[in-house]
């Protein structure tokens, strides 16, 4: 195997450093051929399925300028993260990570469409890894329908609203709505209410 293969690549420049926390991630990078005063480069990277997208660049021939940027920019976004991940906290929201003995498993002969899933704490990044991340709406998605032999399954997150695209294999199990805790029903409830909202605006159209 060509080790250079494996090299992560910005444009000319190699990655050589980069950490994702919360919905940024933050990268350094190296180009010994660029011109002078642009050897490294630090940028927020946002990864989409066919590119990713460079924001906030800094370049610089100061290794340590550069360093000293990326741990800055690391700091900032962390504590961003901290901020927000501690929202349910301040609600009184338990929120340690579900198990499989929490849920109830399904097979890929079941239709999970229209379902309270939970997706596995191993397929989310380290500070996702709790119940407000893991319980999702899942709405649609080839991998969502019985025997199929597609994987794709599209969730809504119930605390945050947000939607996301996971592998039917992330599934750990299924939730009954009269099974959620009370701060979940809450959300599913409100989620339901935007979708019907949303149902109904465009059929208004």
């Amino acid at each position: 195997m060509d080790i250079d293969q494996e090299k992560r690549m910005a444009g000319d420049y190699e990655i050589i450093h980069a950490l994702h926390i919360g919905d940024r991630e933050i990268v350094l990078g190296e180009n010994p051929s660029a011109p002078e005063d642009e050897r490294y480069v630090c940028a927020f990277c946002q990864q989409h399925e066919i590119f990713a997208n460079y924001t906030e660049v800094m370049v610089s021939d100061d290794y340590p300028e550069l360093v000293k940027l990326f741990g800055e920019r690391v700091a900032e976004q962390a504590e961003k993260t901290h901020i927000t991940l501690n929202g349910p906290k301040i609600q009184g929201i338990p929120n340690s990570a579900i198990t499989a003995e929490d849920c109830e498993q399904v097979s890929y002969q079941e239709d999970i469409r229209g379902k309270v899933v939970v997706i596995r704490p191993e397929v989310l990044r380290r500070e996702y890894r709790h119940a407000t991340c893991q319980l999702q709406l899942c709405t649609s998605g080839s991998g969502a329908y019985p025997n199929s032999r597609g994987t794709a399954c599209y969730c809504t997150e119930l605390y945050s609203g947000q939607r996301a695209r996971f592998e039917r294999s992330d599934i750990l199990g299924v939730i009954a709505p009269e099974d959620l805790p009370k701060w979940a029903k809450h959300y599913l409830e409100l989620r339901q209410a935007e979708k019907e909202r949303n149902s109904r605006d465009r059929e208004g159209r």
